[in-house]
Order: C-alpha cells, then structure tokens, then sequence
C-alpha cells in the first residue's frame, strides 16, 4: 500500500472520461479517484496516458469487478496477470473486488451474482482470495454486493462470512453503504445492526452509490445512476462515528452529471470524514 496515499486520501469519486480536465486540475485536500482496472489492461495508447497524468496528481485505487472470485473456478491467471501489471505501473494504495461471481464455465454474465454461504463456499473463495493476494503480493479488499432475493442453503449470515473471509486470507473489507440499505429493504433486516456486526479493524474503504425503486415490485436496485439517498447518508454517518475516518467513495455510473454536481457528494463525505469527534 503507497502509505502516503492512504494517510492523505478522505473522499474521492469514480473517474469519468469527460471530467479529466476538471479532476486532473483539481486540489481539494484528499481527494482521490477510482477506476475499473478491466479498462485499463491494456499494453499502452491514450488510457495508460491518461491514467498516469492523473495518478501524478491524486491517489488512485483499483475496483474490480471481473474476477468472479465466489466463482466455482479459481480467478483466470491471464487476468490476474494483467491485473498486477496495472497495480506494478499505478501503484494504487488500494486495490477491491467484489464477493459475487460472473463467470462459469467459460461464460461471462454482465452481473455480479450471489452465492450460498456455506462452508464449502468460504473455503472455495478464501482459497481464491489467497490465490489473487499472492500474485499481487499485498492484500486486497472485498466488497459485500447489492441481494435481492432469498437463497436456499445458507449455512452463515453475511456479516460471519465477510469476517470469516478476512480472518483467513488477511484481505481487509470494502463496506458499501448503498449495498446494505438496498439489501436490508430487499431482505427484510437492520441495516445499522449489520454495520454494527463488521469488527472495526476490517474495514479499509467504504462506497457510497445512489439507487432507485423498481416500478413494479417493491425493491430497490443498486443503480449507480441518482444521488445518494439521505438514508444512506445516515447510514454512513452512523458507521463513521463508530469505526472512524476511512477512504470514500462517490460511485456514479449511469446518468452522469457535471463534475462539480458529484463534487458536492464527495465534499459531503469529506466534511463527515475529518469533522471534529464529538467529546462527552
């Protein structure tokens, strides 16, 4: 990890092609940016040129999402091998992935899909997770996807897996705060219980994303297409005054808005990042 970047680096927002000249000029204090590594791997040309112009003014992170690390087959050597060319070249201070599959048997599916969580699951991911930190020789951080259905044959809930995870391979968590409200109003649980249940020490980046209901049933869907709701925004206060400050992130994917429209969210999360801690 580039210490440096992860002492300095509060909020920061998805990097989007048509905000470069504004992002790249940008000095807000800990700003920072995320990308899709899948974008990126490639052996040169106008994206690596881009990317290395940003990164010499701001903290990058890397966030997969074509791993499939709860897949049935191990992650796809080829990828992984681009994947630690992108992190030797960047030197991200952090790099992510999802903890869902989207590929089987030589099929690739556009989703980040659920899994049971059984045994025999933990010790299939935890194997992969093993595999993708030993090549990139640093740890990585998993993220807990958006449900939206129940699935027969759990053997734990999600919190125990996401902690079970982590104290196996010493892969650290992304907690994103749009996905536990989503999931919670799907699922039918607490959100705030479910932040409550992850150990502090876990947690080394949190996403904040927008979502929207669907017109037919009641459920939310993980959009990353509006603004952060107000109870996801009270949601993450309640995790930051309990964990502390972590690097955030502001994902925005579909219905993009002006630059400055997205640093409104990201200067939100900044304020309630280095405010002041409340003393009895």
């Amino acid at each position: 990890m580039n210490r440096m970047d992860s002492a300095t680096a509060t909020a920061g927002s998805g990097l989007k092609p048509e905000h470069f000249p504004e992002a790249a000029a940008d000095t807000r204090p800990g700003l920072w940016f995320e990308v899709h590594p899948e974008n990126y791997m490639v052996a040169g040309g106008p994206r690596l040129a881009w990317l290395e112009a940003m990164r010499s003014r701001h903290p990058l992170s890397l966030h997969g999402v074509g791993l499939s690390l709860a897949g049935m087959a191990p992650p796809d050597e080829a990828h992984l091998a681009r994947l630690k060319a992108l992190a030797d070249r960047f030197d991200p201070f952090l790099i992510s992935e999802h903890l869902a599959w989207c590929v089987h048997a030589g099929s690739y599916a556009p989703d980040l899909l659920p899994f049971p969580r059984t045994l025999a699951a933990l010790d299939r991911i935890a194997g992969h997770i093993d595999r993708v930190q030993t090549v990139l020789k640093r740890p990585i951080l998993i993220e807990n996807p958006s449900l939206y259905m129940h699935l027969r044959g759990h053997e734990m809930s999600e919190t125990d897996m996401l902690t079970a995870l982590c104290t196996r391979t010493g892969c650290g968590l992304l907690i994103d705060v749009n996905n536990v409200h989503v999931s919670a109003s799907n699922l039918g649980f607490d959100a705030r219980q479910w932040l409550d249940a992850i150990p502090t020490a876990m947690i080394g980046e949190i996403h904040l994303a927008g979502h929207a209901a669907d017109a037919q049933r009641p459920l939310l869907i993980d959009t990353h297409g509006a603004s952060v709701a107000e109870a996801v925004w009270s949601l993450y206060d309640h995790l930051v005054a309990r964990i502390g400050p972590r690097p955030t992130l502001i994902e925005r994917d579909d219905d993009i808005p002006p630059y400055a429209e997205l640093m409104a969210e990201r200067d939100r999360a900044h304020n309630v990042l280095t405010r002041e801690p409340c003393h009895a």
